[in-house]
């Protein structure tokens, strides 16, 4: 009997330790060593970008509840938000349908990776060859560095599409992520390298950038009024392959090679 108890004990702590970890979310990624968050260390400084999202009114979630397509845009939900609409229930002859154009509603992420070495911005060097005890190599940016992400493809919309992109991808990174991103002039890392004798020495430096693949669907949406009642109805859906690529603000991808 007691060894029944204890078995119940354990598998309930079990299932307590288990709830708790599902409670706190995914775990943000973690960096290769060679990562460097140069946040503090920046002389630019890069605009952040919030990760929280639009809230719907209770209203505006009635109505996207309505809709048999999912629509994340907040751009359409801001304008669904500030509307005003109170339709009589004793309307029963009263119908509407209004256009309210053509929108990109969501977006389906397919692959997300890494590219820890996006673009180069930075080659430090170093000269040991008439040295006998080797020299110190560290990472300084000589000139201010702009790096620019983008689109993969053409689309109508871009900047709602570019917003429905970077939120799905923040949600799966937890990265500081923007279409583009500045390390300032001046800009050093404190990780010293050791060049040997007869060496010369390059430390390049990288702004790594995150690589979206998936669709992003258009719809034209009308706002219906019948009988009292308001929907949305969502035609002429159209889905469309699309890619991104998004610079990690404030970090610096550090690679070490002696010849």
């Amino acid at each position: 009997m007691k060894n029944f108890l204890s078995i119940l004990c354990c598998a309930a702590a079990v299932l307590c330790f288990s709830a708790a970890s599902e409670a706190k979310g995914p775990l943000p990624a973690k960096l290769p060593e060679y990562v460097a968050d140069i946040s503090k260390e920046n002389t630019y400084p890069n605009p952040s970008h919030d990760e929280s999202e639009l809230v719907p009114s209770g209203h505006t979630q009635s109505l996207l509840n309505s809709s048999k397509v999912a629509i994340d845009n907040p751009t359409l939900i801001k304008l669904l938000n500030e509307s005003s609409l109170h339709p009589s229930k004793w309307s029963i002859a009263y119908s509407a349908r209004i256009y309210l154009g053509e929108w990109p509603l969501n977006y389906a992420s397919k692959e997300t990776t890494v590219n820890w070495e996006y673009k180069r911005i930075s080659d430090n060097a170093v000269d040991a060859r008439g040295s006998t005890e080797g020299q110190k190599l560290s990472y300084i940016q000589e000139n201010e560095a702009k790096v620019k992400g983008g689109l993969t493809a053409s689309v109508p919309k871009k900047e709602e599409v570019n917003q429905l992109i970077m939120a799905k991808a923040m949600k799966k990174t937890h990265l500081p992520i923007s279409f583009s991103t500045v390390v300032g002039r001046g800009t050093k890392i404190d990780r010293p390298y050791q060049v040997d004798p007869k060496h010369i020495g390059h430390l390049y430096g990288y702004v790594p950038a995150v690589n979206e693949k998936g669709k992003i669907t258009y719809g034209e949406v009308f706002l219906v009024l019948k009988g009292g009642n308001a929907c949305l109805e969502v035609k002429n859906v159209i889905e469309q392959g699309i890619g991104a690529w998004m610079p990690i603000q404030d970090h610096v991808s550090l690679r070490y090679l002696a010849k």
